[in-house]
């Protein structure tokens, strides 16, 4: 990633967010947008990658993040928020943005979020898609079940349980003591896992295998 536009009224939340972008991508030129204005002109320069807030001034949010998908609709739109309205979360998915990611997550999290989306992948929590499904969107609900039943196809049984532990944080050694395992035994199934997500690490396989609704 060359380019990253932030859109945050919050100068806290700013830099917080480009500091994860930074971390992992260290020569990455990052803009920065305090209101939607802003950030609409911003965006006309097509960035690599928006990270985008829903409440800043200058417009409601469903218009606010319009008008940055129509400025940049090559650009991967990730919405950061802490709303969780229904409503709100299916209009944002309508717009075709590449993902919501809770203000309350880690840099892990946000980093591997910021992977999929850049690899043309969709960070959709599960709540998104169940959403979607029970409006009846059955275009969405085939196309993530056929690629979490291609995923299940090559993960055993006890690589979806070290996934599931994975994601919870434990390390190979915790894994290895709470399922008798030796810890090369671990090892050798959280590679085969990463490698059967298209991952780079645990984080991302954590993050991917939630949305594809593997946990």
């Amino acid at each position: 990633m060359n380019s990253c536009l932030i859109c945050d009224d919050h100068t806290m939340m700013r830099e917080a967010l480009a500091g994860s972008v930074q971390l992992r991508w260290p020569s990455a030129v990052i803009s920065f947008a305090s209101d939607f204005p802003t950030a609409w002109r911003a965006a006309a320069a097509q960035p690599d990658l928006c990270l985008c807030d829903l409440t800043m001034p200058g417009a409601p949010p469903i218009e606010g993040v319009g008008g940055v998908r129509a400025a940049a609709p090559k650009t991967p739109v990730l919405v950061v928020t802490g709303n969780e309205d229904d409503a709100l979360l299916l209009a944002l998915f309508d717009l075709g943005i590449a993902g919501f990611v809770p203000k309350t997550s880690s840099s892990g999290i946000i980093e591997a979020a910021i992977h999929l989306v850049l690899a043309g992948g969709r960070y959709l929590p599960p709540r998104v898609i169940d959403l979607a499904a029970q409006r009846g969107d059955a275009t969405l609900v085939q196309k993530n079940s056929a690629i979490e039943f291609a995923h299940l196809g090559r993960l055993t049984e006890r690589q979806l349980e070290i996934l599931k532990r994975m994601a919870l944080g434990e390390s190979n050694k915790d894994i290895a003591r709470t399922l008798g395992l030796s810890p090369a035994t671990v090892k050798a199934h959280v590679a085969a896992v990463i490698a059967a997500l298209g991952t780079a690490n645990r984080t991302e396989a954590a993050v991917k295998a939630r949305t594809l609704g593997l946990l």
